[in-house]
């Protein structure tokens, strides 16, 4: 057909297809380029390289081997005077005198401490202690006039020392040495989580399960299996009994805040859905208080929350409550918008009053993606109850929180997380087994 005169000629597919092409070529290397881009300016934005540099590996691997391994301590008071020789500094794991490791032996208040790979520390009279390093050579450190460099100057330090005019603290792989003013410390590694089942005072320490089970009364005035199982529930280095009872707070905390905020946010949840308030200004203003209270951080609830009330559980299962209305009623109302609504005209046709209508038309189509949803935050809020927990003074959050600020033993914060990783999946699991019994049974 013939074009007619003032008619836009047709446009050519090739050229289209053409154009198309270099379009999404050039997406194709833009893209690329970008993302290069990005991770350049995050490589000097975050200074990669300096941190590399501040990297202090020997700590880390020191850090590291706290996480499995405990340590025996010889500390001398370089005040009152006196070594003593104990398992992870405790008073409850003191060596007797004539009970002593053989790698270290005391006189008066000077002492040799062998440890491993050629390394060794003495104490020597005046409150002084020598690292023998079998690379490096002997260091000497004196706290007799505050803590001094006796054979060194400071600027030939190793990395592996750090020195102030307070404190000294030399740490290898084969053990550590610290000197403060009040006293001097050398620590020795040893694997595994001493005492963690007794303390020296138990008459079941050292003790294998066999004798325990199967032997001869061990304490006379307890059987054997009621007594370690006493001994082991009051152990007060690991503290078992305190821990248990932590961890059940913390799953209090979850309970309470997920399942409170469920019960706050159904009813609500019916003055934000669209087929059923029909008053825009309601919805308008139910909505917007959903999104603030969720849009506000937890932790944030939980600082102001902690002002208001005072640190405690049940401050940290109130943060949740708040928080977790907010998630719930956005979800609840939105399954709400998507219910059928021949089922309430169904139950509506046998003259039942609205109440009726919302419980038997509206609560059974909606309850199997309530509940799924609920449980799925209550298992979610255990993983934050611990971290809400170190906030505001409650649960297993509290334990770990002290434990990592103190930095006494970090095998005891490896115990925490252990506990908390099997708290959230165990927590897993049952939210799972009983979504599935319930959806299971509504389906049924």
């Amino acid at each position: 057909m013939a074009m007619t005169e003032g008619a836009l000629p047709a446009p050519d597919p090739r050229e289209a297809a053409v154009a198309l092409f270099r379009r999404k070529k050039r997406i194709a290397l833009a893209v690329p380029a970008l993302l290069l881009a990005y991770f350049v300016y995050v490589f000097f934005a975050f200074d990669l390289p300096g941190l590399a540099e501040k990297a202090r590996w020997q700590n880390a691997r020191i850090l590291l081997s706290d996480t499995y391994s405990h340590k025996i301590h010889v500390t001398r008071d370089n005040r009152r005077g006196g070594i003593t020789v104990s398992k992870e500094g405790e008073r409850n794991g003191v060596f007797a005198e004539n009970a002593l490791p053989g790698w270290v032996s005391i006189e008066g208040e000077t002492a040799e401490i062998e440890l491993p790979r050629g390394h060794s520390v003495s104490f020597g009279p005046d409150d002084t202690a020598t690292y023998h390093h079998p690379e490096f050579g002997p260091i000497t450190v004196s706290a007799a006039d505050g803590v001094q460099l006796v054979n060194l100057a400071e600027a030939d330090l190793p990395d592996f020392v750090s020195f102030s005019s307070s404190r000294v603290d030399i740490r290898t792989g084969a053990g550590r040495l610290t000197m403060t003013r009040s006293r001097t410390e050398v620590f020795r590694y040893f694997f595994g989580w001493e005492m963690f089942w007794f303390t020296l005072d138990s008459p079941y320490y050292d003790r294998s399960a066999a004798e325990i089970l199967f032997g001869q009364r061990i304490d006379p005035e307890r059987a054997n299996i009621a007594g370690a199982v006493h001994d082991f529930w009051h152990n007060p280095l690991w503290r078992h009994k305190d821990v248990m009872w932590a961890i059940f707070e913390t799953i209090l905390m979850a309970f309470l805040g997920t399942m409170g905020a469920a019960l706050v946010a159904l009813p609500l949840a019916f003055a934000a859905a669209r087929n059923f308030a029909p008053l825009a200004a309601v919805r308008f203003g139910v909505r917007r208080l959903f999104d603030f209270v969720r849009g506000v951080d937890g932790l944030i609830w939980t600082i102001v929350l902690s002002r208001a009330f005072g640190p405690g559980p049940l401050t940290g299962a109130l943060a949740i409550l708040i928080t977790d209305s907010g998630s719930f009623g956005k979800l609840f109302s939105e399954a709400l918008e998507n219910v059928d609504g021949k089922q309430i005209e169904g139950v509506a046709s046998t003259g039942a009053r609205p109440v009726q209508r919302y419980r038997f038309g509206v609560i059974p189509q909606v309850m199997p993606v309530l509940l799924s949803q609920v449980l799925y935050f209550l298992e979610s809020n255990t993983r934050s109850a611990t971290v809400i927990g170190a906030i505001t003074g409650g649960g297993i959050g509290l334990l770990l929180t002290q434990a990592i600020i103190t930095q006494k033993d970090w095998e005891e914060v490896t115990y925490y997380i252990v506990l908390i990783v099997v708290m959230v999946i165990a927590m897993d699991w049952f939210s799972g087994w009983l979504r599935r019994r319930i959806i299971k049974g509504s389906a049924g």
